[in-house]
């Protein structure tokens, strides 16, 4: 029989050691593995309870370390790391691969005509605002207006971006024009991911120090944390959007795929699948979700409230968002 799990376990950490980009990438194989999307409500709800009550220090008789770790990444996949909320289903990041693979796979198909760009890159930023969203730092709640206004002027900036770049492209080999929709995501990112997290940049998401103990809220680890998240999310579209361009551009050289053009879509979509099922991960493991900065990056009036209160901190820790 297993022997019955020790209590002295820290499972408010990843498993693995997170000052490294290859623990960080174990860790988000882990939480990004699109199987756990397929998970049912029973089973999200059984992985939280083991989790709650270990923390309170309550052990299921019988629980096993590899238990309780597979309950850990359970779920860190399913609820916020800050609100303790159940996420959307498709705005977890285990719903990306397959998520992405379909959107990315028809943006890369249907690039010719202006319709079909507005309509790709109109449903790519819905859903990149959902992911946003879901995916915020912080615990403080966004009204529906305020939620209404970013999704309406994050989703318009892209596709006028996307448009922009279309036409800027009529003029370029046929090679690149298939790179534009990779140009307008990660343009989109930019514009998308601050006004979908603007309420973090006007008033700052939760700052701790290395015990989780909160100090207060900082719209500067906000910025640092924005940034971090656009870079891994421009990262994790550069496999998927700029390597199948150049094999499909070979393969609808063949015969057989000019026999056959209706399998551009579906070989399309796999190749990106394929892509995105290591990119994810690796991408998000680029920076640290529990992110930090030195305490003299703060506003001037948290640093002097740390300074009073806690003068030996000389370091931050805050949750990006991913």
């Amino acid at each position: 029989m297993s022997e019955e799990v020790s209590r002295n376990i820290n499972i408010k950490e990843p498993r693995w050691d997170q000052g490294t980009f290859t623990g960080r990438a174990k860790h988000f194989f882990m939480v990004t593995d699109p199987r756990n999307v397929l998970l049912s409500s029973e089973t999200l709800e059984e992985a939280r309870v083991t989790v709650e009550n270990y923390r309170a220090g309550i052990v299921k008789p019988g629980l096993t370390e590899d238990e309780l770790w597979r309950a850990k990444y359970i779920y860190d996949s399913a609820f916020h790391p800050d609100t303790g909320e159940k996420m959307f289903v498709i705005g977890r990041m285990s719903a990306q691969v397959p998520m992405n693979m379909s959107i990315t796979g028809c943006m890369l198909t249907f690039y010719r005509t202006t319709p079909a760009v507005v309509f790709w890159q109109w449903v790519n930023q819905s859903f990149n605002a959902v992911v946003n969203y879901t995916n915020r730092s912080g615990d403080a709640p966004i009204t529906v207006n305020q939620l209404g206004a970013a999704y309406v002027s994050a989703t318009t900036g892209a596709v006028v971006t996307a448009l922009g770049l279309k036409t800027l492209a009529t003029r370029l080999p046929p090679i690149i024009s298939r790179f534009v929709p990779f140009a307008a995501v990660a343009a989109a990112n930019c514009i998308n991911i601050p006004f979908m997290r603007q309420r973090e940049l006007k008033y700052g998401i939760p700052v701790t120090d290395e015990n989780g103990n909160r100090l207060g809220e900082s719209p500067n680890a906000a910025r640092q944390a924005i940034v971090q998240v656009v870079v891994s999310r421009i990262g994790m579209a550069m496999p998927a959007m700029a390597i199948p361009p150049v094999i499909m551009n070979a393969l609808e050289k063949r015969a057989f795929m000019k026999r056959f053009p209706i399998l551009n879509a579906p070989v399309q979509v796999g190749l990106v699948g394929l892509c995105l099922v290591f990119a994810t991960p690796l991408c998000c493991a680029l920076f640290p979700q529990k992110s930090s900065m030195s305490v003299s990056g703060l506003e001037e009036d948290l640093q002097e409230r740390i300074r009073k209160t806690s003068p030996h901190i000389t370091t931050v820790y805050f949750n990006k968002g991913l």
